[in-house]
């Protein structure tokens, strides 16, 4: 299957297609059980995995069905590819950073600090070269992963006190995900990975100082506020945040071709729904925030600065160290460079002039 052909045309025209009758008393019955690896609480994180198992229903006339469990209840949330890679469960909807300490190369498929927005992460990932990259590693690990889902820009975390310049960083325990947990350990704090359905007792009990999660909607859900009033934007170590659905790869390939392309439909949908989703909550999120006492923080150029460096390093280390990154990165960082050239030239002139204009 040509799945970025899939991926960029097919979402439109294939559900007429896919519902014929005969096509579909063609396929067996297929029953697939699928873990996020969000709570049930969070609805568009736990909701995308859901939406996915209705529109490959629809699509098969419920011939191919997906059962979706919240995080934990078959493994915990953040062994989610382990489970799919053994095939414990068919497949699961998780963050592919989360599993670096496997292989580094996982980050680029979720998010990089100072990394591609949305928008970029989508032209890599259809046309430049990113899903060639994670098909590759994804088969190491006995999965098919399709893209399902993006965040969009995140906030920069919740901290129980300010953080003007390196001196507040030092020490800091920080909850933060992916590649971004090693830039502040070079920053001087001490990060660590929480599932999140345990940050806000962490948060709580002062097992972390500080935590960032995705944005005002999720963060709202999970209570940070309450326990941390100081809230930080930009979330330069997410400027965007893809998930992926993972398949076990036996299981996958031998799906009819049909509930692939099903498949394939469902999550190219869902890749777009995501991101508007939160486009559309997080703003009266942030409101109901600052309302409640919520204290709206950027971070300072001198935070920024330093990050950058450490992040610079920290990308040069890791091509160092490991061969699959570093020819991922060599892909990645040129062509962030030249999206980033032409945003300059006509996103950000535009919203540098007219997001101003609004606010005055």
């Amino acid at each position: 299957m040509n799945r970025r052909l899939v991926l960029g045309t097919a979402a439109m025209a294939a559900p007429a297609a896919l519902a014929t009758p005969a096509l579909a008393q063609a396929n067996p019955e297929i029953r697939w059980r699928c873990q996020s690896s969000f709570p049930r609480n969070l609805d568009v994180l736990f909701g995308t995995p859901e939406r996915i198992a209705n529109r490959v229903a629809a699509l098969t006339e419920n011939r191919f069905r997906i059962q979706v469990f919240p995080a934990g209840e078959i493994v915990p949330g953040l062994q989610v590819l382990d489970a799919v890679q053994a095939g414990t469960i068919d497949c699961g909807h998780t963050a592919s950073y989360w599993y670096i300490g496997k292989e580094p190369g996982f980050a680029f498929f979720t998010a990089i600090p100072f990394g591609l927005n949305t928008r970029q992460m989508t032209a890599w990932m259809r046309h430049g070269g990113g899903q060639q990259f994670a098909d590759q590693l994804f088969a190491e690990y006995n999965i098919v992963g399709l893209p399902a889902g993006d965040t969009g820009a995140q906030m920069g975390g919740w901290f129980r006190q300010e953080i003007r310049t390196q001196q507040d960083v030092q020490g800091l325990k920080f909850r933060i995900s992916g590649l971004a947990g090693q830039v502040f350990q070079r920053m001087g704090a001490n990060p660590t990975l929480v599932a999140p359905a345990d940050i806000y007792p962490a948060l709580e009990r002062g097992t972390i100082d500080a935590t960032e999660f995705v944005g005002p909607h999720d963060d709202e859900r999970l209570g940070f506020f309450r326990v941390a009033r100081f809230y930080y934007a930009p979330g330069f170590f997410e400027p965007s945040a893809r998930l992926t659905f993972m398949s076990n790869k036996r299981q996958y390939d031998a799906l009819p071709q049909l509930y692939k392309d099903a498949l394939a439909i469902a999550c190219a949908e869902a890749d777009s729904e995501m991101v508007s989703r939160y486009d559309h909550l997080n703003p009266i999120a942030l409101r109901r925030l600052v309302a409640q006492g919520t204290q709206l923080r950027f971070y300072s150029r001198e935070i920024l600065q330093l990050a950058w460096r450490s992040n610079e390093a920290l990308m040069a280390d890791l091509a160092g160290q490991n061969a699959r990154f570093r020819t991922i990165w060599e892909n990645y960082r040129p062509y962030r460079s030249e999206l980033f050239q032409w945003f300059r030239v006509a996103e950000n002139s535009y919203d540098n002039f007219a997001f101003a204009a609004s606010a005055g």
